[in-house]
């Protein structure tokens, strides 16, 4: 079986990443999103260990020390963290798995993990991303400019990635992040183990 490929996916806040993942997982076969650790509070509406494992810092500190995370970071004042073994036993089942983590957590994986790929995702304009993060009604104006303040300090990184989808049309920017992860399931490198059979055959 052919080991899966590790693909990092970063945003700002607003830009319609989890959207997009979800929508992504829905219609590909062996995608997996990796559910991340995360000291921050959870919000309205979300649920322990599918979006997010939630700890208390300790807890989160203690998985560090035992060498846990396959990477880590604090973020504003909370921490988020990936669990290396959950990640290699999906690549190793043969899976895809999408990180959805920031641009820090992104130079660690792309240390530890070789071949793996990164997408950033943008917004369309300034404007549309005021627009994202204002609809919510959660936050109040001086929220939403620290969340702006956040996203360019977030979106100056674009350069560190292999590729870059615009969500602009939603469909469209489906239809880009499926391309990407076929074309990495038609490379050399992951064709010559799953038609090995079927190539021995044509060469014979």
């Amino acid at each position: 079986m052919t080991k899966g490929t590790l693909f990092i996916v970063s945003a700002p806040s607003g830009a319609g990443k989890t959207s997009l993942l979800k929508a992504l997982v829905q219609t590909e076969d062996r995608v997996k999103v990796s559910v991340s650790h995360t000291t921050r509070p959870r919000r309205p509406g979300e649920v322990d260990a599918v979006d997010y494992h939630f700890l208390d810092v300790n807890a989160f500190r203690q998985m560090i020390d035992e060498g846990d995370f396959l990477e880590h970071a604090e973020v504003f004042g909370n921490y988020y963290g990936t669990s290396e073994a959950g990640i290699l036993d999906q690549l190793d089942c043969g899976n895809d798995v999408i990180l959805e983590i920031d641009w820090q957590g992104a130079q660690q994986v792309r240390k530890r993990i070789p071949g793996t790929v990164s997408i950033f995702i943008l917004p369309p304009t300034p404007e549309a991303l005021r627009q994202r993060l204002s609809s919510r009604g959660q936050d109040s104006e001086s929220v939403i400019r620290r969340r702006l303040a956040e996203a360019r300090e977030e979106m100056s990184h674009y350069a560190e990635y292999d590729y870059i989808v615009v969500n602009d049309l939603f469909e469209q920017a489906l239809g880009e992040l499926r391309s990407i992860i076929m074309s990495r399931r038609l490379t050399l490198e992951v064709q010559s183990v799953q038609l090995q059979d079927r190539l021995r055959s044509l060469l014979a």
